[in-house]
């Protein structure tokens, strides 16, 4: 496989500031309670958004439907991911036509200030489709990481200002359905451990305070990590750069099913979110797998470094149990749906119990509202 071009560290430097400035003008977040006045700042992040699945009656003409869109499909998540000072969406296929994209205008109303865009679906639509999706993004202010329109674009780390923090999203899958095009072998990250490495390492150089890697990873509908993931998980988080660790979050997609959370090697990585939003989900066997409509949303609350030249501290690490109702079109909290009488105990058990799997709350993982 082509492994996206290097990011220069010269380079890095400039697009980082001006990266920072640009979030500052266009796209600040708001503060989010429990990381306001202690100089921290709290991270969401969400699984797989997939417009071309979403309910035919609700999604909008970009989409291939005839209803609203996706923004009333995200509405009872808005307070948990607009309260945050960063949160961060998966967008897995291309948009599908010219002009405003209703579904980016949905994840930028509902709080999200940026979305990985590497995915075994990237080019679905070829570079014309990769093109179509960052513009899209462009014009709500989200900004994006992991695909690319051109060789400058590939090689510009995107950078995102939390509270005081300036955060890195790198972003890769570990391959994609359609070759990229010959002329274009940087179109999309692919997952490669040193150039993964060699991308975070530049951001620290450049002062990124935080790096946080999107990894479309692993074999899909299983409810547990494979040793691959494990393994390049426990090489990831151990790497070292300028005297500190190298990443410090890691968020997982593709398994369309909700996985573990871990602590390793002190970050916290998410194996996977499961789908956000993914309508009527059909697993390997060829069935209608409800699972593919289960998903978690990561919130965790970073504290700044102890002492100059530090590390920024996850201080409290969060998961909100997530379903996409189908019939309902809409994505559904399911902690506070219980607090509604709703009966959906046993679908949050299983969320809970497969989050949990590794040990997580032992490391003091908490469900979240």
């Amino acid at each position: 496989m082509i492994t996206r071009s290097r990011q220069v560290a010269l380079a890095l430097t400039v697009l980082l500031a001006a990266g920072a400035a640009c979030q500052n003008r266009g796209h600040e977040p708001p503060a989010h309670p429990a990381a306001a006045g202690t100089g921290g700042f709290t991270l969401v992040a969400s699984g797989a958004v997939v417009p071309a699945r979403a309910p035919a009656d609700r999604a909008g003409s970009d989409a291939g439907g005839t209803g609203p869109g996706l923004r009333p499909m995200l509405a009872e998540i808005r307070p948990v991911v607009s309260g945050a000072d960063l949160a961060l969406c998966h967008l897995e296929t291309a948009d599908g036509a010219d002009g405003d994209s209703e579904p980016a205008r949905a994840l930028a109303a509902t709080g999200y200030d940026g979305c990985s865009t590497a995915s075994a679906h990237s080019l679905a639509g070829g570079a014309d489709g990769i093109r179509r999706t960052l513009d899209a993004l462009d014009r709500a202010g989200v900004r994006h990481a992991g695909s690319a329109r051109t060789e400058g674009e590939a090689r510009t780390v995107t950078v995102l200002r939390a509270g005081a923090a300036q955060v890195a999203h790198l972003a890769y899958t570990q391959g994609t359905d359609s070759p990229p095009p010959p002329e274009q072998p940087w179109a999309v990250g692919l997952i490669d451990e040193g150039g993964i490495l060699a991308d975070a390492r530049a951001a620290r150089r450049a002062g990124a305070d935080v790096v946080v890697v999107s990894l479309h990873w692993g074999p899909e509908w299983r409810d547990r990590p494979d040793a691959r993931q494990l393994a390049l998980a426990r090489r990831l988080t151990a790497a070292r750069a300028g005297g500190g660790a190298a990443v410090d979050l890691i968020l997982g997609t593709r398994a369309h099913v909700p996985q573990a959370y871990e602590k390793v090697n002190g970050a916290w990585v998410v194996y996977g979110t499961g789908d956000q939003i993914a309508g009527e989900a059909v697993n390997q066997d060829g069935a209608v797998d409800p699972r593919g409509n289960q998903s978690t949303l990561g919130r965790f609350t970073f504290a700044p470094p102890a002492r100059p030249g530090g590390r920024w501290r996850v201080t409290k690490a969060e998961f909100v149990p997530q379903l996409f109702d189908v019939d309902a079109g809409r994505v559904v909290n399911l902690n506070r749906a219980l607090a509604r009488g709703a009966d959906v105990r046993a679908v949050r058990d299983r969320i809970r119990d497969a989050v949990l799997g590794r040990g997580a709350a032992g490391d003091g993982l908490v469900m979240g509202r």
